[in-house]
């Protein structure tokens, strides 16, 4: 199973912390991951959902063949789709 999680104390830029565990659990540089991350989801969308004092949640997608969940903390989860 791959996986990467991260706390992050306050998401500013959610897109970013996707990316860059996304790009962890690959080993390669943010730049590198394919496909970019706005060919999957709405990256305005998904820093709205998120911004500050918009209450509890999470967003669940795929991404580069892995399981991305977001969490109104900040918490990003990126776990391989065959677990």
């Amino acid at each position: 199973m791959v996986q990467s999680k991260a706390a992050t104390a306050h998401a500013d830029n959610v897109t970013y912390e996707v990316v860059k565990r996304v790009s962890e659990v690959e080993d390669v540089d943010p730049l590198e991951v394919t496909p970019p991350l706005n060919e999957v989801i709405d990256p305005d969308a998904l820093e709205s959902l998120f911004a500050k004092d918009r209450g509890l949640g999470k967003v669940i997608f795929n991404y580069a063949g892995y399981e991305v969940s977001v969490f109104s903390d900040g918490y990003v989860s990126v776990k391989s789709r065959d677990t």
